[in-house]
């Protein structure tokens, strides 16, 4: 997708005469690297993630438990115990899997988490972009980090360094 986007993107810029826009680039990855808010989200969302995990493969352990505890003892049940047995465990399989649907999905808890840690850096980098673009005249600024397909382009139009200052953290 990020290929096709850039692909347009080039076409689009073949065909417009270029000379008189200026043109800026900035590294999504090295700027959030030196954002140290940025860096305490991520280790906050390891730390839920890792936590959630664990319930869920807890749940998925009982699960299996009451398999195995239903393999050894099924020779002895009689229907109705076996029938009881076999609802407990699709019962707790069910819960661990709506659990990781609840942490985990595109709408779950970690998701909603990441947005609300990440938005408000996001927003503060963009804003900061902005007024760069603005005050210098840029009509366009590409993430360097996301484009893959670009195969050169000059430090002097690399405005990472200068958002980071305009953001507070000098480099």
């Amino acid at each position: 997708m990020k290929r096709m986007v850039l692909a347009m993107l080039v076409a689009c810029m073949a065909s417009i005469n270029l000379s008189a826009q200026k043109f800026a680039l900035v590294d999504m990855e090295y700027i959030l690297k030196n954002i140290p808010a940025y860096e305490r989200a991520n280790e906050q969302l390891n730390q839920i993630s890792k936590k959630w995990e664990g319930e869920v493969e807890a749940l998925n352990q009982e699960a299996e438990n009451l398999f195995k505890k239903y393999q050894s003892e099924a020779v002895f049940l009689s229907d109705a115990q076996k029938t009881k047995a076999e609802q407990a465990i699709v019962a707790k399989e069910k819960e661990a899997s709506d659990l990781k649907k609840k942490y985990f999905s595109s709408e779950g808890e970690l998701y909603k988490r990441r947005q609300s840690l990440m938005s408000p850096i996001q927003d503060e980098i963009y804003n900061a972009v902005k007024d760069i673009c603005d005050s210098k005249g840029y009509q366009l600024v590409i993430d360097r980090a996301s484009g893959s397909s670009i195969i050169f382009a000059s430090p002097k139009i690399d405005i990472s360094d200068e958002v980071l200052s305009k953001l507070g953290y000098s480099r």
